[in-house]
């Protein structure tokens, strides 16, 4: 499948799967993902009163824990998607979200203590934009988590078989889960995004991996 990441198509589609996402990812990975976002949001040990920014922010599973493990910080969290958002805002109504496009951020320079992006470079077209602008916006001595899948290894081919089954069963557009699977398979390993990050200014800081590789988060200073 051509992995097409026109920012239009990547909204609508994030758009018409608003309604079955968090359904289909507890049953995909099986529970766990919430609890991964979990484990790789503590290695921040974010600092009180800190402002942060969700990219890619879907229906805002990283705000929420965000605000229950450190609840005088201040998430503001943006997608492309308007129903996703929508999601997220009845989740999370303390926080703030917002429309915008990570590779075009109407943010200041040196804006925020922490940036996350949980599951969302992968659907951009202009990675290197993206990672630009995360950098510009970040302020001295800010650090950046990125989490998304790993290494392409035997336990991920069964993870694809997990999501092949998984929407058979329940009858959802196969077409769009398709596309997870490309973009997966073209997605950079850890060790090449670690790269992109450090050509783009970022220091690295640390990397731990989950189930067994399947799932990395990477943790860049600025």
């Amino acid at each position: 499948m051509n992995c097409d990441k026109n920012p239009q198509k990547i909204k609508n589609m994030f758009d018409e799967i608003s309604n079955y996402y968090d359904f289909m990812n507890n049953g995909i990975s099986l529970g766990t993902h919430y609890f991964i976002k979990h484990m790789a949001l503590k290695i921040l040990n974010i600092k009180p009163h800190a402002i942060i920014l969700d990219l890619c922010c879907g229906t805002g599973d990283f705000s929420k824990i965000i605000s229950k493990l450190y609840p005088t910080s201040k998430v503001i969290g943006l997608d492309f998607s308007i129903n996703m958002l929508k999601l997220a805002k009845q989740k999370n109504p303390q926080s703030v979200f917002i429309q915008g496009d990570c590779t075009n951020l109407s943010f200041q320079d040196n804006e925020f203590d922490y940036i996350t992006m949980g599951f969302g470079l992968r659907n951009i077209e202009n990675r290197a934009k993206a990672i630009s602008e995360i950098y510009r916006t970040l302020k001295p001595q800010g650090k950046f988590l990125h989490l998304d899948f790993g290494q392409h290894n035997k336990l991920s081919k069964i993870f694809d078989l997990i999501v092949i089954t998984a929407v058979k069963l329940t009858g959802k557009n196969f077409k769009h889960y398709k596309y997870l699977l490309a973009s997966k398979k073209e997605f950079p390993s850890p060790e090449n995004l670690i790269t992109e990050f450090e050509n783009q200014g970022f220091k690295f800081i640390k990397r731990q991996d989950y189930l067994f590789g399947i799932i990395s988060a990477q943790i860049m200073g600025k």
